[in-house]
């Protein structure tokens, strides 16, 4: 790859849940694990490759996937750990760039482009990033490196498990060439079909067509035909960027609404983090429930001061909670902040001291940094923890 040309890693954790359940369950390494809900109403979390030859994959329904490995090991899932997991991961991405955009807690792109100077090429980069992971993370990852985002996503996948692929920016089309219609992003089942039938299977076969017949049969038709050309501008856009920071839980099995406490005080300490991390603060707070019926409901306030303070957005969440009238049990709930604002240093001749809970969260920020997401936590963080013995699921 070119000095001139982008860099970009797509790194992703390989069977994310289950590789955390295996490192912290020592006997359940080399074994086929499903992270998973109740067997009859649940759906697969994560598997872990020792079950994937038996076709089990991540959203395939329990029944189905107990009926293809009846042997498997059903582990239930723990959602803190692997959002602890992920904050060490995220940290580790932005010892090598501040650009870092989040895909979900087990994925992001990386633009390294400006980095080269520090660390080496962008495969170089990666190696190391991979190598950090598990040597303080204890976890599997792979990557993909080239010089626009969906053929590094790909280079990813196709790296899997535990590898990296480099693509340069010379061979993007000579990678691309040979892999089916289906690696298209955008590119579903019904798309898939369509562009069969016009006699395109291969992502050669796109490249090759002419734009404005392809636009004409096929909606979205020249995106795909630019994607096969490795024609991707997009840029890597990084948590400060975005419009709002959230976390949310599905949980294993649906909770009175006296359960629920715990889980947005959890919620709203990993927001509380990712604002920090992100160096912005919040004049908003959303709290978002999905009822056993699939009723969505959302609330929202707005702070009387911008805040980055999980203990605020917790409390600003609870009074949301409190403003919902009687509903029945929840499936899913979510802590979002929105409106949110960079941080600057305040100028004035009289600098107000930095207040006691700031002093806190910086403390327990270090400490979770360097020991793990989770290991030091408020005092009422963990009575609150200490009632929630319920499962979570993915957010």
């Amino acid at each position: 790859m070119s000095q001139d040309a982008r860099a970009i890693i797509h790194v992703d954790m390989d069977a994310f849940y289950a590789s955390v359940e295996q490192r912290d369950q020592p006997t359940l390494a080399g074994k086929p694990v499903i992270v998973g809900g109740h067997a009859q109403r649940g759906v697969v979390l994560a598997a872990s490759y020792e079950v994937r030859p038996f076709g089990v994959r991540s959203a395939m329904s329990m029944v189905e996937a107990l009926r293809r490995a009846p042997h498997a090991i059903v582990v239930p899932p723990r959602f803190s750990a692997y959002a602890a997991a992920s904050e060490e991961v995220f940290a580790i991405f932005r010892r090598f760039t501040p650009l870092v955009e989040p895909l979900s807690l087990d994925e992001a792109f990386l633009d390294v482009t400006a980095s080269r100077a520090l660390f080496g090429d962008a495969a170089t980069i990666a190696t190391h990033i991979r190598a950090e992971i598990a040597r303080s993370v204890r976890l599997p990852a792979s990557a993909g490196i080239a010089a626009v985002k969906f053929v590094a996503k790909i280079a990813s996948d196709v790296a899997k498990p535990n590898g990296q692929r480099a693509v340069p920016s010379a061979e993007t089309c000579a990678f691309l060439a040979p892999l089916p219609i289906s690696r298209l992003w955008g590119v579903g089942a019904k798309t898939e079909a369509s562009l069969k039938r016009l006699g395109l299977h291969t992502i050669a076969d796109v490249a090759a067509a002419d734009p404005d017949w392809l636009e004409r049969r096929s909606p979205g038709g020249r995106h795909l035909w630019e994607l096969s050309n490795g024609i991707d501008p997009r840029d890597v856009i990084p948590d400060r960027a975005a419009k709002s920071i959230g976390a949310e839980d599905t949980f294993d099995q649906d909770l009175d609404r006296g359960d629920l406490a715990p889980h947005l005080h959890a919620q709203a300490s990993r927001v509380a983090r990712r604002l920090r991390q992100a160096e912005v603060k919040a004049r908003v707070v959303q709290l978002k429930l999905k009822l056993s019926d699939f009723t969505l409901i959302t609330r929202r306030s707005t702070l009387p001061e911008p805040t980055d303070d999980g203990q605020v957005i917790f409390h600003a969440a609870q009074a949301l909670l409190e403003r919902v009238p009687s509903f029945g049990r929840t499936r899913l709930t979510g802590v979002s902040a929105a409106e949110l604002i960079a941080q600057g240093p305040q100028l004035g001749l009289f600098t107000p001291p930095v207040s006691r809970s700031a002093r806190l969260n910086a403390a327990l920020d270090r400490i979770n940094a360097r020991y793990g997401g989770d290991t030091v936590a408020t005092a009422d963080v963990t009575l609150l923890d200490e009632r929630d013995d319920g499962p979570r699921g993915r957010g």
